[in-house]
């Protein structure tokens, strides 16, 4: 690929997922092509494995809210060959539906003038809430981030439900206390986990352990 046409597929990749990020944020205007923001994701993802991009867990803190997912679908190259998963064709969540992810670290992360280390916050926590309506649901657990891969691994091992005022259950997950020391020692492949190919200061993009895309926008 020549360097024009790589700067001219950076240039169409961030002003896509800016224009999508813009709508999350605001819910003005026409959403984008899913089809678009779905190739700009997979450009984002090529861009930061050409250029070896590394992050670090204290650039993940904070609350984020999922705009936008793309699941994944089996597809044959050809009508005998066996099937392959492939990226689903995305879709923007309904505003009626609140799903944000929150991290936190078990240490102080490093200070705005201070370098950060990549093992200044690598484990943390993680808070996955789903709204809808009244009714809300917490899943808590351990995280644990991985900076060769950017993958940040994770699981849960409590819950939380309410309905409004009313606390419908909170408390350990079957197995919390086990899962949470089985944790410690896991290897990445044992557990769930995002790796991250695109982190700013106003949205987070991820490929799943499954296969499919996601985007959040800072909370």
């Amino acid at each position: 690929m020549s360097a024009i046409r790589f700067k001219a597929i950076i240039t169409m990749t961030s002003t896509l997922l800016s224009s999508a990020v813009a709508y999350l944020r605001t819910g003005q205007g026409p959403a984008p092509e899913p089809a678009e923001v779905v190739t700009a994701l997979l450009a984002a993802e090529k861009q930061s494995k050409r250029e070896k991009q590394h992050y670090q867990y204290e650039q993940l803190l904070g609350t984020w809210r999922l705009g936008f997912v793309s699941g994944t679908q089996m597809k044959r190259s050809r009508p005998n060959a066996k099937p392959i998963k492939t990226v689903g064709k995305g879709r923007f969540l309904p505003r009626l539906l609140t799903i944000s992810i929150a991290y936190t670290a078990t240490s102080e992360p490093a200070g705005m003038s201070e370098p950060v280390s990549a093992s200044g916050a690598e484990s943390g926590s993680v808070t996955n809430s789903v709204t809808f309506g009244a009714l809300n649901l917490q899943l808590q657990g351990p995280t644990r981030f991985w900076p060769n891969t950017n993958s940040l691994g994770f699981d849960f091992t409590q819950i939380q439900a309410s309905l409004g005022p009313l606390k419908l259950y909170d408390g350990a997950m079957r197995g919390g206390t086990s899962k949470n020391e089985a944790f410690k020692t896991q290897t990445l492949k044992d557990q769930a986990f995002f790796t991250y190919f695109l982190v700013q200061a106003e949205c987070i993009a991820a490929r799943g352990k499954g296969g499919g895309l996601a985007l959040w926008v800072r909370q």
